[in-house]
């Protein structure tokens, strides 16, 4: 029997590519690493490498359609208080509110497309 040996990527389905990019490099500064489909296309996959993980935009259609209920990868950030501050400022939703845990401190927020979206900052071991 074949092992997992990773996770190959975490995929977001979008309506909009542009709106999507918008958010995700704009309020997170995440440099697209691959592409193919143009910004109107039916049809458009943008990736970005997040360490050695990859975080992948992905406009299919009625395939794949956004959801708030389905699972949300968690982005690790170095300025946990920054990020929230410029997500509040930008008007983003926010689903789940600061949650201050002794590991870690976490939010959830909706991208535009109302996919929700964990942003998280491990706190050092004692």
């Amino acid at each position: 029997m074949s092992k997992v040996t990773e996770i190959a990527f975490t995929g977001y389905p979008i309506t909009n590519v542009k709106r999507a990019r918008a958010f995700y490099e704009g309020l997170f500064g995440l440099k697209q690493s691959m592409s193919f489909g143009g910004d109107d296309e039916a049809h458009a996959w943008i990736e970005y490498d997040v360490g050695p993980h990859t975080l992948a935009l992905v406009k299919v259609g009625e395939q794949w359609k956004p959801s708030s209920d389905g699972p949300a990868a968690a982005l690790e950030v170095s300025d946990f208080d920054g990020v929230v501050a410029t997500l509040r400022d930008a008007g983003v939703p926010f689903t789940v509110d600061v949650q201050d845990y002794p590991s870690c401190k976490m939010v959830v927020v909706k991208d535009p497309d109302g996919n929700g979206i964990c942003i998280h900052h491990r706190k050092p071991k004692a």
